[in-house]
């Protein structure tokens, strides 16, 4: 691909924006949820996981634990236990007691409304704030999860791999008030057409505007051929 010019790129950006909208109107934050509290914990847990089987388990430990006071009092065994499907769960259960003890020493058992106050919580970084922010309080941000990484550099809107430098890229991209939904549809690209494996660039909307090369189907041929 030529040499592009941020003009270019920021138009490249939006017309790949309008048509991941269009091929997903129904993305959206599939981890359930009643409320902030709910959402942060949930977000964590899927670290290193899916949200299906995070979605399977939060409904007993939010049963048990239904706001940040109650999960601060938490035994460590009973929240391993019920965490344990997602993996990691000694980090994520030590995790999960730090912010809430956190969230009522400092914040009355409140969720943060703010970026600062947010990767203030132990544990927390950009993303997950991103997260909440986003679906919780009406604050655009751009989730950089492991699908957001991947696409981001096949579609060569950015060069970096941290994060972070990701992130900064793309927010210079994409208009703020598309920030959040953009994040949803391109997970949602991720999951369904790009895959890390075998992206489908044949089935792909945006392939138009991406300059990720198709993969040539394999010719099978037999032995002795």
């Amino acid at each position: 691909m030529p040499r592009e010019s941020k003009l270019a790129r920021r138009r490249r950006a939006r017309a790949i924006t309008r048509l991941l909208f269009k091929a997903h109107p129904d993305a959206h934050c599939e981890l359930d949820h009643e409320n902030p509290f709910q959402l942060l914990v949930a977000t964590v847990l899927s670290a290193q996981s899916t949200d299906v089987l995070v979605n399977s388990v939060t409904p007993e430990l939010f049963r048990r634990f239904p706001n940040a006071k109650r999960l601060s009092t938490a035994s460590t065994d009973e929240v391993e236990r019920l965490v344990y499907k997602t993996g990691f769960y000694r980090q994520k259960t030590k995790t999960l007691l730090g912010i809430a003890r956190s969230l009522v020493e400092r914040h009355r058992g409140q969720v943060p409304e703010t970026m600062e106050g947010l990767v203030k919580l132990g544990g927390v970084g950009r993303k997950t704030a991103n997260v909440i922010l986003g679906n919780c309080f009406g604050q655009p941000g751009i989730v950089v999860d492991t699908h957001v990484a991947r696409l981001a550099g096949r579609m060569r809107l950015t060069a970096e791999r941290d994060p972070v430098k990701i992130e900064r890229d793309l927010v210079e991209l994409v208009p703020e008030k598309d920030w959040t939904r953009f994040s949803h549809a391109m997970i949602f690209h991720g999951r369904r057409i790009c895959s890390a494996r075998a992206p489908e660039c044949e089935a792909c909307t945006i392939q138009p505007h991406c300059p990720f090369p198709k993969r040539p189907a394999r010719s099978r041929t037999r032995r002795g051929s």
